[in-house]
């Protein structure tokens, strides 16, 4: 029975540790450790934290000084984990019990390879979640597995929907602490790229909590910005080392063009960098998309103009009544 390493980066949790912590403890595979590293939250995670290590062998808590961010925290568990295989897990998401043990299946017999689940949204109770298929549910090759999840440009890589072996990521290496937002798309590229190719397993779900007020992917800094520009090119690097062709730069150039979709008009220099690095790839055939308003304002100014139209009419949402 191959010993699973289930790894969560916890900060500010205490609302939802002990539900991640409980489904990872309910696991049907139970030769598992799992590594909770406390990145230094001021709240109540670590005692949340303590009481599960007090009731279960199998939990461990590390502990950061000083915030270091999600990166480092991952990192840090991934260097005291023992075990065979890794899932790396948000402390805001919940497992399906027959997660670990499905994955588990379907790499039965295929060293080398990665798997990769199933993933639904909820907001207050995972029984709210609806599965319905997404690009990466299914089996294939390294780079055509890549290749299909990049075709709507937001592809999935939520960090527990993939079951890694150890030795994948002996040779990969852990995660760039430089990046604080986007970074499962560079991580999760680059180890499949290395890996012998991706296995669907049904079943294995993840429930993801969406809509969270502090969670990383709602960061808007220009240092995030950066460091989502910074992720997407590096990802679009490890593509193109492997295939040079039509179809890797197209593949490219659409994922900058969704990047530049989801950030403009914010960031005015990195846009034209990234319009730039469109154009050098061959150009984009993706369209921005929204409301029969905004694709009729797209169609007929442009979609600059309805990009800047939409986010003013979000900002007057937002404003505080006086």
């Amino acid at each position: 029975m191959p010993l699973v390493s289930i790894i969560i980066a916890a900060y500010r949790a205490e609302r939802w540790i002990d539900e991640a912590l409980d489904s990872a403890r309910a696991q049907t595979h139970d030769e598992l450790e799992i590594i909770v590293v406390d990145d230094a939250s001021p709240d109540n995670t670590a005692a949340r934290v303590e009481a599960h290590v007090a009731a279960d062998p199998r939990v461990c808590l590390l502990r950061f000084a000083e915030n270091r961010g999600q990166s480092a925290a991952l990192n840090h568990g991934l260097a005291h984990a023992r075990g065979d295989y890794i899932k790396f897990f948000d402390a805001d998401d919940v497992l399906d019990p027959e997660m670990v043990a499905r994955q588990l299946a379907v790499l039965d017999g295929h060293p080398g390879k990665v798997a990769y689940g199933e993933w639904a949204r909820f907001r207050s109770k995972p029984s709210e979640a609806v599965f319905t298929p997404h690009p990466g549910w299914h089996d294939g090759t390294a780079l055509e597995w890549i290749l299909a999840t990049w075709r709507d440009t937001e592809p999935m890589y939520q960090c527990a929907l993939f079951l890694l072996p150890r030795a994948l990521l002996e040779r990969t290496g852990g995660w760039d602490t430089t990046l604080i937002l986007t970074n499962d798309f560079e991580f999760f590229t680059r180890v499949v790229l290395a890996s012998g190719g991706v296995r669907y397993s049904p079943g294995a779900r993840l429930y993801y909590r969406s809509n969270l007020p502090c969670s990383i992917s709602g960061l808007k800094s220009d240092d995030a910005l950066d460091s989502a520009w910074r992720a997407t090119d590096s990802a679009i690097s490890y593509l193109l080392t492997v295939e040079q062709s039509p179809r890797t730069r197209r593949a490219s150039a659409n994922i900058i063009q969704s990047f530049v979709y989801s950030y403009y008009p914010s960031a005015p220099d990195l846009m034209r960098t990234a319009l730039a690095e469109v154009r050098r790839l061959g150009g984009s055939d993706l369209r921005p998309t929204g409301g029969l308003a905004f694709r009729l304002i797209s169609r007929l100014l442009g979609w600059r103009l309805a990009l800047r139209m939409r986010r003013c009419s979000i900002s007057r949402k937002l404003r505080p009544a006086r």
